[in-house]
């Protein structure tokens, strides 16, 4: 159950109402930074939301080798592959102090069938889900490590009173999880494009203080 006194994010396709008969349904924990919420290739059951904090989908090898997916925040959530049976199709973890409300497989088939809107906001998700994986594959096999960083900061960025902001905490070796790229290469990019005043660096926050050039 979630505390109606807690702020509680925005999820598309469902309305104040809604989301709180969702998240009745839920059950509620509070968890530390790099915490393995769910490992790839697991028979798990559950769908989970994230009402704060921020997490990371990710695949890697026996050597620990990793490449990032995707970043996620308040008002995403993950594990609704499941509704189709089969094994996890990646590994999730946490990036920083998250709070997770977790539903039981059944309750969220119930609920999808009683929010038709919901529905449709559920195969959008998926939607965009392949169209960016769609943009990762071609990135990785046809863009250089250098475009790859830029596209990926700027796919993060979002506008914070005219300035493009890449709001998650970020490190190098991070950045360089999610191009595909050694954590050298990475830092070799982003000192090059500080240098050339095309960002910045506010706390450990990036700002993109001007679009950064096709190729370098």
């Amino acid at each position: 159950m979630v505390n109606a006194a807690e702020q509680r994010p925005r999820f598309a396709g469902l309305d104040d109402s809604e989301l709180a008969a969702l998240l009745d349904l839920a059950t509620v924990r509070s968890l530390p930074k790099n915490v393995l919420l769910v490992s790839e290739h697991d028979e798990t059951d559950n769908v989970h939301f994230i009402l704060a904090g921020r997490i990371k989908v990710f695949l890697s090898d026996a050597a620990g080798k990793e490449i990032v997916l995707s970043l996620q925040g308040p008002g995403e959530y993950f594990g609704e592959m499941a509704l189709e049976p089969g094994g996890r199709s990646a590994s999730v973890m946490t990036l920083e102090p998250c709070r997770i409300a977790t539903v039981k497989l059944a309750d969220f088939r119930a609920f999808l069938l009683q929010h038709p809107e919901f529905q449709h906001e559920l195969v959008r998700k998926l939607i965009r889900r392949v169209r960016a994986l769609t943009r990762r594959v071609h990135d990785l096999a046809l863009v250089d490590v250098y475009g790859r960083v830029v596209h990926t900061l700027e796919g993060l960025a979002r506008d914070e009173n005219g300035r493009q902001i890449v709001p998650q905490v970020l490190s190098q070796q991070a950045i360089a999880s999610l191009v595909g790229a050694s954590r050298e290469m990475v830092s070799r990019i982003l000192k090059e494009l500080r240098t050339g005043g095309y960002i910045g660096v506010e706390g450990r926050r990036i700002v993109i203080l001007r679009k950064p050039p096709a190729a370098w």
